[in-house]
């Protein structure tokens, strides 16, 4: 390892070695230990509204949330680690979320999906609160009214990719969340005389 066996090692040698071995260990970690971590985040849904009907569809077949080794949904805050506030909170539920929120073991992430949970969305009232990060910290904000399931999934990928190049830090560490805001996902549209054309044909098809 670039070390001498007669007892003394030159400065350029011993340094030489404890570079490879700290680049071995960075290695490990990164390649290692963070790509187990990213590929094993276990979202806890904390579904009040539409948004966890969205989340549904995304762990569904058609979009399929094993992919990302999330499909583990705990809905005990001690086995998991990624609280997705999907809709809005009322004040009443306030402190059952922010119990969740202090149960959860580190390290621990919290996606803030839909604009209800986000800034309390059409319902600017005394009663709904305008925004969880008031209360909680937020690592990724997702838009939409509810958000499609590629924005979900660009989300989950978003903390994957953090988790991968920067590690794990706690959320003490963070302060007040990451706090990304996840592009929508742009909408397909048909080209044009295919959407006259599926229609024709759906006029035309036979009844069952």
């Amino acid at each position: 390892m670039g070390l001498n066996t007669s007892g003394t090692a030159s400065t350029a040698e011993a340094s030489f070695a404890t570079t490879r071995l700290d680049h071995a260990l960075d290695m490990i970690k990164k390649h290692g230990i963070n790509w187990s971590r990213k590929n094993s985040l276990w979202p806890l849904p904390f579904a009040t509204a539409c948004c966890g009907i969205e989340f549904m569809a995304t762990a569904a077949s058609r979009y399929d949330l094993a992919r990302f080794g999330s499909e583990a949904c705990r809905f005990s805050p001690r086995q998991s680690d990624l609280l997705i506030v999907a809709g809005r909170v009322v004040m009443k539920m306030l402190p059952v979320l922010q119990r969740i929120y202090v149960q959860m073991t580190e390290p621990k992430w919290v996606i803030s999906m839909g604009a209800c949970a986000s800034s309390g969305g059409v319902f600017d009232t005394y009663a709904v609160i305008q925004g969880i990060d008031q209360f909680i910290p937020v690592d990724v904000y997702l838009p939409g009214c509810p958000p499609r399931p590629e924005t979900v999934q660009e989300g989950l990928m978003a903390i994957q990719r953090i988790v991968r190049e920067e590690g794990v830090k706690s959320s003490h560490e963070r302060g007040k969340g990451l706090q990304l805001v996840i592009e929508s996902a742009p909408r397909v549209e048909l080209g044009p005389g295919l959407r006259e054309r599926s229609l024709a044909d759906r006029e035309s098809a036979p009844l069952i």
